[in-house]
């Protein structure tokens, strides 16, 4: 016998036998969630100011993720939440409410909530909801596009200074979501070629326009110092991008990062994150207060999960602008968080997925037909008025854009309502424009009494339900 081939024995009557391995059916991993089906129930009569989202499943890994992401991706605010996933089983509760408050009544979002988190799902949620037509900005299809993702150092003008560079080279950009944290900048930006409309695939083209982006992004980092954190990936993965943004700057460290959320007049109160060990029934407990947003708790949960954290058990309440939140988990090795090492750096990356999307300042809308280079040329006149953009989301379809930038003075002071008007002057009248000031009062949540009346503490119903 060769040395690589498999061993084989001779029994009475001369027939050889080869070994042999059980014989696994490939639904099998399937089987439990055949047999016990995910069951969605969309509750708009319990409650009169919210529609309760209940989800009973097989417990899998990042189902919370999926669920939470849905609904996100639907711009749903979540008011409260109640999340348990012991013994193999799943269950959830989710209030919910539209932008304006109010129940959902939209029977195209009910229905694909059902579809992408019920029984009869034949898709993945990160694909289909790249289709869900009431989205416009966050969701991604990389199709005939091609993914970008930048990261870098931060500072005034680098957004105009990247556009300038795709359009330098002749790139239609599609679509583009901007994160800015502390000194960091995270970028995942869809263009495809001008002239073909199709993915960048010309490999000499697509070497000097990432050499030109590297530059771009470690200007101002210094020799030696965060200019050789800068980079450039061209990417053909469906991560949804609010999480791959959340990873970049996770695999970045912002979080490390010296510099301030609190500079200058836009001071954000920040979140205050503690972790105690749940000694009864063997957790690492997490209580997070800080104020609400959307996307708050994707936020949170996204950073649990790409640290690798299990969560069991979970509480979030929201109350005038603010939220408190409990969570009750492990490693996914089954392991608690025993060093304070490891607790600081759960609570510092916590801080920093709650800060990533935080916005200060004026947000400015923009919508005209789209041409290469309109970004560039929008992007400059920005900074020329001396604003910085903190966040943005760029959307194009069928030859129409739609751009959101949220926006601070350069210099840390108010801004000024007369630059927004010379702004608007010079970018023309072509250009439909909204701007809208981004209320974020600050709360102070150790002071303030109606939490401690109205939070909802998961540790008593934890006790019933695991005795």
């Amino acid at each position: 016998m060769n040395g690589g081939s498999k061993e084989e024995s001779v029994i009475g009557d001369g027939r050889r036998l080869f070994p042999c391995w059980p014989y696994f059916d490939p639904e099998y991993d399937n089987l439990s969630e055949r047999i016990n089906p995910p069951s969605v129930n969309i509750d708009n009569d319990s409650c009169n100011d919210c529609t309760l989202v209940k989800v009973d499943s097989m417990n899998k890994p990042r189902i919370l993720l999926k669920i939470i992401q849905v609904l996100c991706d639907l711009d749903l605010m979540i008011t409260k939440a109640y999340i348990s996933s012991d013994g193999g089983w799943f269950m959830d509760v989710f209030h919910v409410t539209n932008q304006q408050g109010m129940k959902l009544e939209d029977t195209k979002a009910i229905e694909y909530i059902k579809m992408a988190l019920g029984p009869k799902r034949k898709i993945k949620v990160t694909e289909e909801a790249s289709n869900c037509q009431w989205k416009a900005v966050g969701m991604h299809s990389i199709g005939e596009q091609t993914a970008m993702e930048l990261i870098g150092t931060d500072r005034p003008g680098l957004l105009s200074e990247i556009f300038a560079v795709l359009a330098d080279q002749q790139c239609n950009i599609l679509a583009a979501e901007v994160w800015t944290h502390k000194t960091r900048v995270a970028c995942v930006v869809y263009v495809s070629d001008k002239d073909s409309c199709n993915t960048l695939s010309d490999p000499e083209k697509v070497s000097v326009m990432c050499d030109k982006l590297k530059y771009v992004l470690g200007v101002g980092g210094g020799i030696g110092g965060e200019s050789n954190k800068a980079h450039t990936i061209l990417s053909a993965g469906s991560t949804h991008v609010d999480r791959r943004l959340h990873q970049l700057m996770l695999a970045d460290m912002d979080c490390e990062n010296s510099g301030d959320e609190m500079e200058g007049n836009y001071a954000f109160s920040k979140p205050v994150v503690t972790v105690d060990y749940c000694r009864e029934k063997g957790y690492s407990m997490v209580n997070i207060r800080c104020k609400d947003r959307p996307k708050l708790l994707f936020d949170i949960i996204c950073t649990f999960t790409d640290m690798n954290y299990d969560v069991f058990h979970g509480s979030t309440f929201v109350d005038g602008l603010g939220a408190t939140q409990e969570y009750y988990i492990r490693r996914n090795d089954g392991g608690t968080l025993d060093s304070e090492d490891e607790k600081e750096r759960i609570r510092k990356c916590i801080q920093a997925a709650i800060l990533r999307r935080v916005s200060e300042g004026l947000s400015l809308e923009l919508c005209a037909t789209d041409k290469v280079g309109l970004l560039s040329v929008v992007t400059r006149i920005i900074r020329e008025h001396g604003l910085s953009v903190l966040r943005a989301g760029v959307n194009i379809e069928g030859g129409h854009a739609t751009n959101v930038f949220y926006v601070r003075d350069s210099s840390g002071n108010p801004v000024d309502m007369k630059a927004i008007e010379a702004l608007q002057r010079d970018i023309g009248q072509s250009v439909m424009f909204n701007v809208r000031k981004v209320l974020n009062k600050t709360v102070k949540p150790h002071q303030s009494n109606v939490w401690a009346k109205s939070s909802f503490s998961f540790g008593t119903l934890l006790g019933r339900l695991l005795a």
